[in-house]
């Protein structure tokens, strides 16, 4: 197994009024020495906005924002802006996060050329209905029921006025176009999906309803081991290396105790990253200390960003999603393990 060491937290809440309940899952990308984090703050009543930090090297909090980088303006982030991802593509961050509004929760965009003006492009991802949905997804071959059992709604209160859409989050982009494709992955539960596009405009209505009907063609990973049998999703953005693209994830089983989310690894091919090549059999770290284990959510890591210091990787996470944590791993001893398992040797 590969050898993982927690690093322990990183950052913690502070008594300001939009972080004072709780800082977890940061979107993470190194600039030279520098790891900027912008991250999910949480105030009283559970509404969040993003944070900002700055570290020196991949450890050492050297700056800190007393105020949000980005938060709420619009109806469909009105409760919340949440779980951030970035990336470079070019000379442009694309930083994801999932809007809230009290009822649906949905993958959105801000871009920036400087990391400290965002621009907000809106909702990228599908605000479709959970029944027009399993209509065209099922219109081939039948749908996988865990879609019907964690997409249904039938947990979020009955409101007369909003309309209730497919929840539809962890939306990541791939850091470079592939062959001159943007690439993003996102998450309907249970499986983590892709998109291929040559421009964002063409995320129209219709092209949610063509893709839906050719859904399990876009399935990049489906929960396949005990740790993450219950649903995955997205976690870091994907790490280009010469074997692969190095996927960090969240898989999630529902225990006795609640579900236990940990961290997860994958290898995805380069030009091809809608095809799995291999997959870690077991968890890259699960909760197991204190601070993982009991918090706002019990028993969660939750991987959202890593920075690359030579051979170490740092994943940064989210602790019991109250704290933000760090854990490093070797990339070529993970890269070797993940080798050793490639999706051709599966029995």
């Amino acid at each position: 197994m590969t050898e993982v060491k927690k690093e322990g937290i990183l950052l913690t809440k502070s008594i300001l009024g939009f972080e004072n309940e709780g800082v977890l899952n940061p979107a993470v990308i190194k600039e030279g020495d520098n790891v900027h984090l912008f991250y999910r703050a949480v105030s009283k009543g559970n509404y969040s906005s993003i944070g900002y930090c700055r570290l020196k090297g991949p450890l050492s909090v050297e700056e800190r924002s007393d105020i949000p980088v980005i938060f709420p303006q619009f109806e469909n982030e009105s409760h919340g802006v949440e779980d951030p991802r970035i990336v470079k593509i070019e000379d442009m961050y694309y930083l994801t996060y999932t809007a809230f509004d009290g009822l649906n929760a949905l993958g959105a965009l801000a871009v920036s050329k400087d990391l400290i003006h965002f621009e907000k492009q809106g909702l990228i991802v599908p605000q479709i209905s959970y029944e027009e949905f399993s209509h065209l997804a099922g219109s081939k071959s039948s749908v996988n029921e865990k879609y019907l059992r964690y997409n249904n709604h039938s947990h979020t209160p009955e409101n007369p006025v909003k309309i209730k859409y497919l929840w539809d989050k962890n939306v990541i982009f791939f850091p470079r176009r592939i062959n001159g494709k943007l690439f993003f992955l996102h998450r309907i539960r249970p499986d983590i999906q892709i998109v291929a596009v040559n421009d964002l405009h063409e995320l129209t209505h219709e092209f949610w309803q063509n893709y839906f009907l050719n859904l399990s063609d876009c399935i990049v990973l489906s929960p396949k081991h005990k740790h993450e049998v219950s649903y995955i999703g997205g976690g870091c953005p994907p790490i280009e290396t010469e074997y692969g693209w190095l996927l960090i994830y969240h898989g999630v089983h529902d225990t006795v105790k609640g579900y236990v989310y940990s961290a997860c690894a994958a290898l995805l091919d380069l030009e091809n990253p809608g095809k799995e090549i291999a997959r870690l059999p077991y968890a890259l770290f699960k909760p197991e200390l204190e601070w993982e284990l009991k918090g706002e959510v019990n028993n969660v890591c939750f991987p959202t960003g890593t920075a690359l210091f030579d051979d170490t990787l740092y994943i940064y996470y989210g602790a019991a999603d109250e704290q933000i944590a760090c854990a490093s791993v070797s990339l070529s001893a993970l890269l070797k393990e993940l080798l050793l398992n490639c999706k051709n040797n599966d029995n």
